[in-house]
């Protein structure tokens, strides 16, 4: 038998793949057609998608933006649709935006040049100008905080901030922030001239005590007097006044700016050797966490006054402030001390042999691991307490949601529901998002392991 065997003496080119198994069709067969059940379970999430989206949009669209009340909503919606059902009144978004935004603040705050009875079109200020112009600081501050890129001169907007933010909404003269911020300077001064002679933790002692006693003491009257020489300040806005969105993002920025060192603190309090600072740390960690956000907010608001002394005002914005910010601090010292623990222990070891410090290890080594592992809850921490700031209108204050109740209560807009909700949630979606990509976005470009 003769041998008809044949061996090919060059390679074959490479063909494309099959349409069908590469790109987006590709994609679909294998994820969403792979076999006869994920067929019909696509098909019937596709029917579910295209009844909500068409049911929504539908609504959305076809709806009535021109109109004075509800009753008039309806005689337009049918003289147009011949139908009042499937059609929102978005009317009320237009008449109402500015409130659901910045509640009773004052439209045209004093100025040398500006007064209520010369608004912007007969030259004065625009509307709004100290609420927006707080937020245009607050991006500029945080941009050099959150972005490598951007200048580092910036930083100096990041400093004065916390002390520009209350002045620019709270109004009143310029030198009670600033003698606030001569507290920190007198701080930062002690503590250097006093760690030579006196050791770390003495210096660390005088840094803190003086300053308070500064504030509590010192700073009230040095800023009257030097105010009653050199006045200068813009027209105070009461507390009452604040409402809106607004009073979201102000109690929000508060809280997270604030509850982070603190929770950082607290977090390695709990893990200290000092057997009293560990267990104060313990004790207020599971305290705060062991109560709902609103008992401590009627506390803040009913029982707080009750144990200062008679006469004192203690403006409600500032003691819902301490209260948010203690409530996330606690969860925040829980979310940093599972980073800490996540980190093996020769990081330790490492600082130790390189001949570092407890507060040098922690700053260099320990912390930065820490955080950048914690990143997704520290985020959600932040989500959480950010959308909790609704929960201030069951104690009275007008922020977004309680301001419903309110225009819902004119006889104007009594039975809109949905299209004031749904603005409130566009409003805390963007927000909420917003923070949610970006710590998706810190965690792709602090990714140091190997995929």
């Amino acid at each position: 038998m003769s041998d008809v065997s044949f061996v090919r003496t060059e390679m074959l080119p490479e063909k494309e793949p099959p349409a069908s198994e590469v790109g987006i069709l590709g994609w679909i067969r294998h994820n969403l057609f792979s076999s006869w059940l994920n067929a019909i379970l696509t098909l019937a999430a596709l029917y579910l998608i295209y009844y909500a989206l068409s049911n929504i949009l539908s609504w959305t669209f076809e709806s009535v933006w021109n109109a004075n009340s509800l009753s008039e909503c309806r005689e337009i919606m049918m003289a147009t649709w011949g139908d009042t059902h499937g059609h929102a009144c978005w009317g009320v978004i237009k008449d109402r935006w500015l409130q659901l935004l910045y509640g009773f603040y004052p439209p045209y705050p004093a100025h040398p040049d500006a007064t209520w009875s010369n608004p912007p079109e007969t030259g004065g200020w625009p509307a709004y100008f100290r609420p927006n112009l707080t937020f245009i600081l607050l991006l500029v501050s945080i941009a050099p905080v959150l972005f490598t890129k951007a200048p580092r001169k910036l930083l100096f907007v990041t400093a004065a901030y916390p002390f520009l933010l209350p002045w620019l909404m709270w109004g009143g003269s310029i030198w009670g922030p600033l003698m606030v911020a001569a507290g920190f300077a007198i701080g930062y001064f002690v503590y250097k001239l006093a760690l030579p002679a006196a050791g770390s933790l003495t210096a660390l002692i005088l840094a803190i005590v003086l300053p308070i006693l500064w504030w509590l003491f010192a700073s009230g009257p040095v800023a009257v007097a030097i105010d009653s020489v050199i006045p200068i300040g813009i027209e105070p806005v009461q507390s009452r006044d604040f409402g809106g969105f607004m009073l979201a993002i102000l109690l929000g920025v508060v809280a997270i700016g604030v509850s982070l060192p603190i929770g950082i603190v607290l977090a390695l309090g709990r893990q200290s050797d000092l057997m009293i600072v560990k267990y104060l740390c313990v004790g207020f960690i599971e305290f705060i966490r062991g109560v709902p956000l609103i008992t401590l907010l009627f506390v803040a608001s009913l029982l707080l006054n009750l144990f200062l002394p008679p006469g004192t005002n203690f403006d409600i914005i500032l003691r819902v402030m301490i209260m948010m910010t203690l409530f996330s601090a606690a969860y925040m010292a829980e979310v940093i001390r599972g980073g800490l623990a996540a980190l093996p222990r020769g990081q330790y070891e490492g600082a130790d042999s390189l001949g570092l410090n407890y507060w040098q290890a922690q700053r260099l080594i320990i912390m930065p691991q820490a955080l950048k592992i914690s990143i997704p809850g520290i985020v959600s921490t932040f989500i959480g307490i950010f959308k909790d700031t609704t929960l201030v209108s069951i104690i009275g204050l007008f922020d977004v949601i309680g301001l419903t109740n309110g225009i819902r209560a004119d006889t104007a807009w009594n039975g809109v529901y949905w299209e004031l909700f749904a603005f409130i949630g566009v409003l805390f979606f963007v927000v909420c998002f917003s923070m949610s990509r970006y710590s998706m976005y810190l965690e792709r470009k602090l990714q140091t392991g190997h995929r």
